[in-house]
């Protein structure tokens, strides 16, 4: 049971970044973490974390053991509520990530509603639109945007989402409207979090570097920047489908605009039998079953 501590402490501190999160979030003294952790290196007889006064670092041996730990907690985890599922309410954590934007407007009103039909449920909500990792960091779900990437993560359709090229009437009139992919080289291109945007050319998905004097890490703030005419945005649906409706925005190489992408529920597969996260998933997945909120 003591090796059972020192594990589960380890886990913790990878996950949460530093000794004293980890006591915080395991309810006992950043000492006490200290001390399992030295007793786990002094067992396997190698350093697993190399502690600075600012951060820690994993060792290569760190690394590998972390990768076989988090399985065996997960595991442990999801077996005791599989047992007992069936005999209580649900209980436990859940730690799930969103967009900041996405999760303010379309996430967080949901959650209250899910959580007074589940009082025992805890939520901890991260929003960022820092792309986290979710099992270093302990994360039971993420909802993500746009395509998904090739990974080991197990993902579940939660609504459609297209992005929309456009640009203020005003911005249009002095500068004039792109015709071809190849014209956005000579426009100011208004960049929020990434340098490429992604379109659809001759029935294959294509990937374009943009450039302009403008770049945000939010959304608003780009849209900000388009009405304001300074440019051309690449936006997504729930940000400008009413200033595309008004004629406020205009849209752009309509024949272009990519139409795979989506809104994604994703978790690590050791997560996948957690009754609680199923609870989550399937509550989400009924809220946005008649269409997208926008």
């Amino acid at each position: 049971m003591r090796r059972w501590d020192a594990v589960e402490a380890f886990v913790a501190v990878v996950r949460e970044g530093s000794f004293s999160a980890a006591a915080e979030r395991l309810g006992v003294s950043a000492s006490h973490i200290s001390r399992r952790v030295a007793e786990l290196e002094n067992h396997l007889g190698t350093p697993l974390i190399y502690r600075t006064t600012r951060s820690i670092r994993l060792s290569e041996a760190g690394e590998q053991y972390f990768e076989e730990c988090h399985r065996l907690l997960e595991g442990f985890i999801s077996a005791e509520e599989q047992i007992s599922r069936q005999q209580e309410e649900p209980s436990g954590r859940l730690k799930l990530t969103c967009a900041a934007t996405f999760g303010e407007r379309f996430i967080a009103p949901l959650l209250p509603t899910f959580m007074r039909r589940y009082p025992r449920l805890e939520i901890d909500l991260h929003l960022s639109n820092r792309r986290v990792d979710l099992i270093r960091e302990g994360f039971d779900l993420a909802i993500r945007l746009g395509t998904l990437e090739d990974s080991s993560l197990l993902a579940r359709r939660l609504c459609d989402r297209r992005e929309y090229l456009c640009a203020s009437p005003d911005y249009l009139e002095r500068y004039g409207a792109p015709h071809t992919l190849s014209e956005l080289a000579h426009h100011n291109c208004l960049q929020g979090t990434n340098s490429t945007w992604l379109f659809q050319d001759r029935g294959q998905r294509r990937e374009l570097r943009v450039s302009g004097n403008w770049h945000s890490n939010s959304g608003p703030a780009v849209l900000a920047a388009a009405r304001a005419g300074l440019g051309i945005a690449q936006l997504p649906d729930y940000y400008v489908a009413p200033l595309l409706k008004s004629g406020e925005l205009l849209p752009l190489l309509e024949n272009n605009r990519y139409r795979h992408s989506g809104v994604w529920l994703v978790y690590p597969k050791v997560r996948q039998q957690l009754p609680r996260l199923k609870l989550l998933c399937d509550y989400l997945v009924d809220q946005f079953s008649s269409g997208p909120p926008w």
